[in-house]
């Protein structure tokens, strides 16, 4: 009997841990990114080099869960930033890297919330323009809130 109760709970253990990389799954797969150090007519800039495992998933449609980025007076209800990491941790406010921060075009306006939220879209690499970040989500749908 207590064979059966150890492979019960370790099987719920595991189907646990698996509910949880399969929610994190897009981002931790957009951590295999590195970069070469480029020049524009403005300077030396940080160029993404995507692993193979990347670029298999451009043109897909992934699902990213996180949390929204508040810019002042750059919160549109149909582009958002989204965050791998909460506010205090995200890329832009403390530890996170480029990697842990994606645009989102969504098809149909949200409004802004703290919690976690989560978003179905074609996923889109950047290496190009600076001026946007490396991924961008397109025609996304909120699917959790």
């Amino acid at each position: 009997m207590k064979k059966w109760g150890f492979i019960l709970v370790f099987g719920l253990i595991v189907s646990l841990f698996g509910s949880v990389s399969k929610a994190q799954g897009v981002w931790k797969s957009l951590t295999e990114v590195s970069y070469k150090i480029s020049e524009d007519q403005f300077g030396e800039l940080y160029v993404p080099v995507f692993s193979d495992n990347i670029k298999k998933l451009e043109g897909k449609e992934v699902e990213a869960d996180g949390y929204i980025i508040p810019f002042e007076g750059m919160f549109k209800p149909e582009h958002i930033i989204l965050s791998s990491l909460p506010l205090a941790e995200c890329f832009f406010c403390g530890s996170g890297g480029p990697e842990t921060v994606m645009e989102v075009m969504l098809t149909n306006p949200i409004k802004y919330t703290s919690k976690r939220v989560k978003v179905r879209g074609k996923l889109t690499l950047n290496a190009k323009d600076p001026e946007k970040l490396m991924y961008i989500l397109k025609d996304a749908r909120l699917i959790l809130e």
